[in-house]
């Protein structure tokens, strides 16, 4: 079902964007790593996790030399626009609650930008344990994902339009299941995987259908730790 609708989605957008330039909090996230974490961009293999047309991932694969970008959607035509704007990524469909299809340790940088909001809890649970197995002890991971605190809109849809599982609802019109976290809960489900670095709050405004919705969103990085088996 989701899967349809992503489809429909990136073939008519109304609530993503298919612009070439990546988002700001990334920018951000790039520029800690950068100088606070004293990461070199250069040689890294970075996996995109609902890459959609890959401009995050290409903006960090063009900081440096030797960058190598893989990434997964559940669109097919999110994958064809990624491969025409990036021919050197390897992109390919699939869903991110399931198992990965990369060896253990791949990777120095996963992001999850906005991607892994409808994942059940079932999904979420592999999610979790695929990224901790394919990172790289000390690699990074970007997370930008719903915010519950201080957002009206999802409140009330938490009770208007609720989901079957804990602080989802779904999008009217659209039939999109959608998590929301708070911070607390957001922490607890990421810590054991993975160390926090930074946790900030950003308010956005969406457009859908003619309408401005405003929306939070909670943007960090996280390290596996060197002390981190698999879970």
């Amino acid at each position: 079902m989701q899967e349809h609708i992503w489809e429909k989605e990136y073939r008519n957008p109304t609530l993503i964007s298919l612009s070439n330039e990546p988002i700001k909090c990334l920018k951000d996230f790039v520029r800690f790593i950068k100088k606070d974490q004293k990461v070199e961009l250069s040689g890294k293999n970075i996996l995109d996790l609902g890459c959609g047309n890959g401009k995050n991932s290409i903006y960090i694969a063009e900081q440096g030399e030797g960058n190598t970008i893989h990434g997964i959607d559940i669109s097919q035509t999110a994958i064809n626009l990624a491969k025409q704007v990036y021919p050197a990524g390897d992109f390919q469909v699939g869903n991110i609650g399931s198992t990965f299809p990369y060896s253990d340790n791949s990777f120095d940088i996963v992001l999850d930008i906005t991607s892994s909001n409808s994942l059940t809890e079932k999904e979420r649970s592999t999610y979790l344990t695929e990224i901790s197995r394919t990172l790289k002890p000390s690699g990074h991971f970007y997370l930008r994902t719903l915010c519950k605190d201080g957002d009206t809109n999802a409140k009330n849809l938490l009770i208007s339009n609720p989901g079957k599982e804990k602080d989802t609802y779904i999008m009217p019109e659209l039939g999109l299941t959608e998590r929301v976290f708070s911070k607390e809960d957001l922490i607890a489900t990421y810590s054991p995987f993975f160390e926090l670095l930074y946790l900030d709050k950003e308010i956005h405004y969406t457009k859908f259908n003619n309408r401005s919705y405003k929306r939070n969103f909670w943007v960090g990085g996280w390290r596996k730790g060197l002390d981190k088996d698999i879970v």
